[in-house]
């Protein structure tokens, strides 16, 4: 297996680290200088295009920041991409997007696999993300041997772009309960209760959540605020969750309101800023 990343940034710097200490020979491919340079530092083997890395590699992970991203890098490399090639695509984009790669794939003798991660940077170093993935069932089992060491879960979703819409999903929820979570604290801190407490009593019970269990006790009530996950992304897949919803048809009228506090109620919060932070959009922190 000849392995390439192209996107080497925090979740793509971390899924090659996890190769390499596992005995892969790594390939990468970053536009930036500076991520090339801790690639090779890391031993990786760095190349000067995309296109280069395509003609070394058959099995291709892709790291980058959205849809349109990855549809222009994917024309650069279309030539280049060897016969048989598995392409994995754990970006968070679209299902149209990874739809219409797929489609590419069986017309050019290539498989697109999307796999979009949870779990963030530390998790894509330690080898614990979470991967939901949509795409052909053998080019998934040609990936087995990299996706164990990837991550500590798989959840096989459906065909090609459905691993996209689960993500889009599973974020819209996230974005959701950090909001709800956030009111919950303040409802329970009006009423006398400690939000530790309030906190232990919720994950006893049904209203617990992955944001009542994880986000508020590691990176909120400490004020941490370092999950490695930005607003600026939030922000971008609450919009994803939108505009799939849009071209779905499908109503969302219950999210609405939420998603006006991401994308509208909260610009006093920079992008730059960690995606916990959505929680000190009420006037009373938590």
């Amino acid at each position: 297996m000849r392995l390439g990343i192209i996107g080497c940034g925090n979740m793509g710097g971390g899924m090659a680290s996890q190769l390499i200490k596992n005995g892969y020979e790594v390939t990468c491919f970053d536009p930036s200088p500076e991520i090339s340079g801790k690639m090779a530092t890391l031993g990786a083997t760095t190349t000067t295009s995309a296109g280069a890395l395509a003609k070394a590699c058959d099995v291709i992970i892709l790291s980058l920041p959205k849809a349109a991203v990855v549809e222009t890098v994917m024309v650069e490399i279309l030539p280049d991409i060897q016969t048989d090639t598995v392409i994995l695509d754990t970006s968070t984009s679209v299902p149209a997007t990874s739809q219409a790669m797929s489609t590419k794939g069986e017309n050019h003798g290539f498989s697109f696999v999307d796999g979009p991660v949870s779990g963030g940077p530390a998790a894509a170093n330690a080898g614990t993300m979470t991967m939901l993935l949509g795409g052909d069932p053998d080019a998934i089992e040609t990936l087995r041997p990299v996706l164990d060491l990837l991550t500590a879960k798989t959840v096989k979703v459906g065909g090609s772009g459905a691993g996209h819409a689960a993500k889009i999903a599973n974020n819209m929820l996230c974005a959701a309960n950090l909001v709800l979570v956030g009111e919950a604290v303040r409802l329970g801190r009006a009423a006398g209760v400690a939000p530790a407490d309030l906190l232990e009593g919720i994950n006893a019970g049904s209203g617990r959540s992955g944001v009542s269990e994880v986000n508020f006790p590691k990176w909120i009530l400490n004020n941490a605020f370092d999950s490695g996950f930005t607003m600026g992304l939030m922000r971008k897949d609450v919009g994803l969750a939108l505009d799939l919803a849009k071209s779905s048809d499908v109503d969302l009228s219950g999210f609405a309101a939420i998603a006006d506090i991401w994308l509208n109620a909260s610009t006093d919060i920079a992008d730059s800023d960690d995606f916990n932070a959505i929680v000190k959009t009420s006037p009373k922190e938590v």
